[in-house]
């Protein structure tokens, strides 16, 4: 295992400075915006075109990728991802700003897909899972690490978005001069929405659902922090603390859904984040508790409690449902659903931000915990009906659990299951089944898989 982590290490740290210059990117352009007063149903849109770049570019970059090569649409797209953010300082529009995120997402997606080839083919059915499991470690940790850079510049100034430029053209670096072997790389099949919905109704809606969420964390969590009143070093603070909630959270509640009904675990902690959530709606917004010499004391660790409470059991829905899914679906099936996860999770993550923007419109900063306690609770509801419908299946029966990253593409989702390459190719050129039939009535769950979750 030393010696596939020392052989990732360029890939590594090539993600690692690619998630710290979005991580600070999203907060940083809440925080810009809320300080150039945007109208927050228009910033709503602006923060969801991130999502709906992300998932252009999850459809159409691996066909760029199998044409053209993995290191010159790396590089081209970390050129345009640079471009883009250095647009945001010099327009300070909103529907620029739009445009620009749009150009972001697909990216990004572009830049993951490409990263992910390299993990994937690098790696083996022995290592696959812990290697993901790692990549979620750097994707997450980056991420919460990029929100204390926030605090080297004004964010009203240009210097921040400079900074992002440099950390994301950096990332370039690593892997192009790396000596690894470009990956092969192959597009899956698609599977038809209607039979993963048939095969899993649970995780079809509640990838859709925890794409929401994940949309209002990422599109939001700065926003709200500002409007509630802690200063930039708070904001950081508190938005990495959700990133890292979900980080530290992710394998206690894995190996729990492995050992009972996963449903039941999906249920407990979608009911746990919707509390948390509630109880942060109600907290009151920092305010001074007195005042000493060296000026004012701030409460502001419930929030902060709060944020890595509610992250440590939000964020690990997206690997709770994929592994769910896998349970369900067929295991010559499994690359094709992953993608279809893929656009769910994306659409999902497209409403959250204009959601949480039309309830906090409406019900102030409290509008974004709200938004999230909702959420949270819906899917609690879906869960819970899913499993007075039909019975789980026997633990040993279950897929393993494997720590996924929240933005993983349809490459990552594929990982768990040990395909690479020829995988894929051998299950598109097997014509022994059609690629939308349901199963016979007679075909056990192991080897064909349910018709209802």
């Amino acid at each position: 295992m030393a010696g596939a982590l020392a052989s990732f290490s360029a890939l590594f740290f090539g993600i690692a400075l690619m998630m710290m210059g979005n991580g600070l990117q999203g907060s940083l352009l809440g925080l810009r915006a809320s300080i150039e007063n945007f109208d927050t149903a228009v910033l709503g849109v602006v923060m969801s075109g991130y999502f709906v770049g992300f998932l252009a570019g999850s459809l159409y970059a691996p066909r760029v990728v199998a044409k053209v090569g993995h290191i010159r649409v790396f590089a081209a797209l970390a050129s345009l991802a640079s471009i883009s953010i250095l647009v945001h300082s010099v327009f300070i529009d909103p529907w620029v700003w739009g445009a620009m995120r749009v150009i972001t997402g697909f990216c990004y997606a572009g830049l993951y897909i490409v990263a992910e080839s390299w993990l994937n083919d690098m790696s083996d059915n022995a290592n696959r899972g812990r290697l993901l499991s790692i990549y979620m470690v750097v994707q997450l940790g980056a991420v919460a690490g990029g929100q204390f850079l926030l605090g080297l510049a004004d964010p009203s100034g240009a210097n921040l978005f400079m900074l992002i430029a440099v950390l994301v053209s950096l990332a370039v670096l690593p892997l192009c001069l790396s000596a690894s072997k470009t990956p092969d790389f192959s597009t899956p099949e698609a599977m038809g929405f209607r039979e993963l919905f048939r095969l899993s109704p649970l995780g079809s809606l509640g990838m859709v659902l925890s794409g929401v969420a994940n949309g209002v964390i990422f599109g939001f969590g700065a926003v709200y922090a500002q409007r509630a009143g802690l200063t930039v070093n708070e904001i950081a603070t508190f938005v990495a603390a959700m990133f890292l909630g979900g980080m530290v959270l992710q394998w206690p509640i894995g190996r729990m859904s492995d050992r009972i009904d996963r449903r039941v675990v999906i249920l407990a902690v979608t009911i746990g984040a919707a509390v948390v959530a509630a109880v942060a709606a109600m907290l009151p917004e920092p305010a001074p508790l007195s005042m000493q010499p060296g000026g004012e004391v701030r409460v502001i660790w419930p929030i902060m409690a709060a944020a890595a409470v509610f992250g440590g059991l939000s964020i690990p829905h997206y690997s709770l449902f994929t592994a769910h899914v896998n349970d369900r679906v067929p295991a010559r099936k499994m690359v094709a659903a992953s993608s279809a996860l893929v656009f769910l999770h994306g659409v999902g993550a497209i409403a959250g931000p204009n959601l949480a923007a039309l309830i906090m419109g409406r019900a102030g900063p409290s509008g974004f915990f709200i938004t999230l306690a909702g959420v949270h609770a819906v899917i609690g509801l879906l869960a819970g009906y899913r499993m007075l419908r039909r019975s789980a299946p026997a633990p040993v029966d279950q897929s393993d659990f494997v720590a996924m990253p929240l933005r993983a593409t349809q490459i990552a989702s594929q990982m768990p299951d040990g395909w690479g390459p020829d995988d894929v190719e051998d299950a598109s050129d097997d014509d022994s089944e059609p690629a939308i039939s349901m199963p016979d009535d007679g075909e056990t769950m192991h080897e064909q898989g349910p018709a209802n979750v």
